[in-house]
């Protein structure tokens, strides 16, 4: 047969410093914006009507004042560009942070991506092992417009004695991102933001540091849902589509991409955080347990910091702890055991800045 298929890179591929340009640009339309809401049910006013989008002063894709893409749309795009080069062979992707939103992106931008190497570490089993990248999406006029680190565990091509593995390299990644870093889009302006539209008053005063919030709908996931979804992503991971790439585990699953589970929680996240219509950054995340076709998933969020933005009253930044479960319902809570573990439950754990309105006088 001939050699001219590719099938990934191993852990061996990878070298610390390495830059990974990645193939096939991605321009971003209304249908993969219909195609989302539809996946998803996405209810925040900003991107999904061009006229609120425009009275808080967006202004589109070359001036046209459309509304933007969902933050989570756009990073979902970026990141299905890397899985060729990154993730093919994975046996799971582990966590993500600093992750920070740089840009809108709106329908008619393209996106492309290009990740650099910046940690390896070598499992004790010998057959895998952890390779941490960085991935900047830039658009058509290369303009970043996020960046993120995550890392995830890959498959050795030779399994090896863990005594020959190199030593370890591990990037030094913050807690979260600093206040100064978050990017607040350029000319957005919530002096008149109506609340009515966005389907709630609870403005940005009105959560407290500690405050635990349910958001108390649940959705069951279906296979043709996180098979679509993944599709549109271009994210070619075997574990998602291919039966007979699944050796281990229960029969007849096929792993749901952990990103659909993150737009998931996010869109449930509406109810009771529907103000909250902006992704600034992820700080920190982990799939805890696997999402498989037929799981019913529901989500909660904690109030973990707040923060004025400096020189600005009509917006705060509000970082929260958004927590997905499987087949429970957010009642009580379910995060981890006494001894320290999470419960069986919890699919995510996702640490991210969110932008809200203030109450103006």
């Amino acid at each position: 047969m001939s050699s001219k298929t590719f099938e990934g890179n191993y852990f061996e591929d990878f070298k610390m410093g390495q830059i990974l340009r990645h193939a096939t640009p991605r321009t971003i339309t209304t249908g993969d914006v219909s195609l989302y809401s539809a996946l998803y049910g996405m209810r925040f006013a900003l991107q999904s009507s061009d006229e609120f989008a425009r009275n808080v002063g967006y202004a589109g894709n070359g001036g046209l004042e459309s509304a933007p893409v969902d933050d989570l749309l756009a990073f979902h795009v970026v990141f299905g560009k890397t899985v060729p080069d990154i993730s093919i062979n994975a046996v799971a992707n582990l966590g993500y942070a600093d992750c920070r939103f740089l840009l809108p992106v709106y329908p008619g931008d393209t996106l492309r991506a290009v990740s650099t190497v910046i940690g390896l570490k070598e499992n004790s089993n010998g057959k895998t092992g952890n390779v941490y990248v960085r991935t900047e999406g830039v658009n058509q006029l290369g303009e970043p417009v996020l960046e993120y680190v995550r890392w995830v565990m890959i498959n050795k091509r030779t399994p090896s004695p863990a005594e020959s593995a190199p030593e370890a390299v591990l990037p030094d990644l913050p807690e979260a991102v600093r206040l100064e870093d978050l990017t607040i889009p350029e000319g957005l302006s919530y002096v008149t933001y109506e609340s009515s539209l966005a389907g709630s008053d609870y403005m940005w005063e009105d959560y407290a540091v500690g405050e635990k919030i349910s958001h108390v709908d649940g959705m069951t996931i279906e296979a043709a849902d996180h098979m679509l979804a993944t599709r549109l992503y271009q994210n070619t991971a075997k574990v998602h589509f291919n039966l007979h790439a699944m050796k281990e585990g229960r029969l007849g699953e096929r792993i749901v991409y952990g990103g659909h589970v993150i737009s998931l929680a996010r869109a449930l996240s509406f109810n009771g955080l529907s103000n909250a219509q902006t992704v600034l950054a992820i700080n920190a995340g982990r799939h805890v347990n696997p999402c498989i076709a037929g799981d019913t998933v529901y989500a909660w969020s904690e109030v973990l910091d707040k923060a004025e933005v400096p020189g600005r009253d009509d917006l705060g930044a509000l970082r929260v702890r958004l927590v997905a479960l499987k087949d429970r319902t957010p009642e009580g809570f379910p995060y981890k055991t006494p001894e320290g573990k999470y419960d069986p439950a919890v699919l995510l754990d996702l640490d991210i800045w969110l932008l809200l309105p203030r109450r103006m006088a």
